[in-house]
């Protein structure tokens, strides 16, 4: 091959490979544009998902708050329509006038579960060092009357120490308890709450021996006031669980069940070990 050959050869590969750095520069300067277009685009729908929810906050803190006054209003002119007048109409008119006092006093709880839904994340405390000791013992003092009457043993296992919101952990752990005691079976109620370290987490459980459920429906029962069963058999809102997984998610965690039917319920959730005081 002649010296003229060579550098021809040598020539085309060299504007060869300019041409491939020179698409390789176009296509990666395109990338980098279209991925700027997609974050710019992903920031876009994440600021609008958090006006909404913000939205979404005022507008249930507004409704639960500012309709608190006329139901109170109407659950008392009920109740004293009730306590001057039962037994001195028919029958069907006590009926008719229980079942507007039980309304009532049905829709104020909602309302309640309502406004403390709505002020988890605006109205919680700033994270301090909590000993989860005292807490499971706080929240099982103040259901100790309802422990009494279901003639329930309760046991607290050795819990760690962690920042979190005090008064959210006792609240959530109340729940959570008072949850088992209600479902409870034939066998008096027997709950346990415990703890573990487990990949950078602490896991904690509340195992129950109560009537569980069908795992299908493992995940509808943390939505704001679903019910499983009848409120004749149950009472209650249905708002405990998803209070509990509000409170769980302010601190970062997560929390979910597992059941089977007749074989009791174990709520799990986490708390990251990265909020481990000593």
């Amino acid at each position: 091959m002649g010296t003229t050959a060579a550098w021809l050869l040598v020539t085309l590969g060299v504007i060869a490979v300019a041409g491939l750095l020179g698409y390789l520069v176009y296509r990666t300067h395109r990338l980098k544009q279209q991925r700027d277009l997609v974050d710019r685009q992903l920031q876009q729908v994440a600021a609008e998902l958090e006006q909404a929810r913000a939205d979404l906050q005022e507008f249930a803190h507004a409704v639960s708050h500012d309709l608190q006054e006329p139901l109170r209003a109407m659950g008392g002119f009920v109740g004293l329509l009730q306590s001057r007048y039962e037994g001195q109409l028919d029958a069907k008119a006590d009926e008719y006038i229980q079942h507007a006092v039980d309304g009532a006093a049905r829709m104020q709880q909602m309302l309640d579960d309502l406004l403390i839904h709505s002020r988890i994340n605006s109205q919680g405390r700033p994270f301090e060092l909590v000993d989860f000791n005292l807490v499971g013992d706080e929240a099982i003092a103040q259901l100790q009357d309802d422990i009494a009457r279901a003639s329930a043993e309760i046991i607290r296992q050795d819990l760690p120490t962690l920042r979190a919101d005090r008064l959210q952990m006792v609240q959530l752990l109340r729940y959570l308890i008072d949850n088992a005691l209600k479902f409870r079976g034939s066998e008096a109620p027997r709950v346990v709450l415990s703890a573990e370290p487990r990949e950078g987490q602490w896991v904690f459980s509340v195992r129950d021996n109560g009537i569980g459920i069908d795992p299908k429906y493992a995940e509808q029962v943390f939505t704001m006031f679903h019910r499983l069963h009848l409120r004749e058999e149950y009472p209650g809102t249905g708002a405990g669980l998803a209070l509990s997984k509000r409170i769980v998610q302010r601190h970062g965690g997560r929390i979910w069940i597992e059941a089977a039917p007749g074989e009791g319920t174990t709520v799990f959730f986490t708390l990251e070990r990265a909020h481990e005081g000593i």
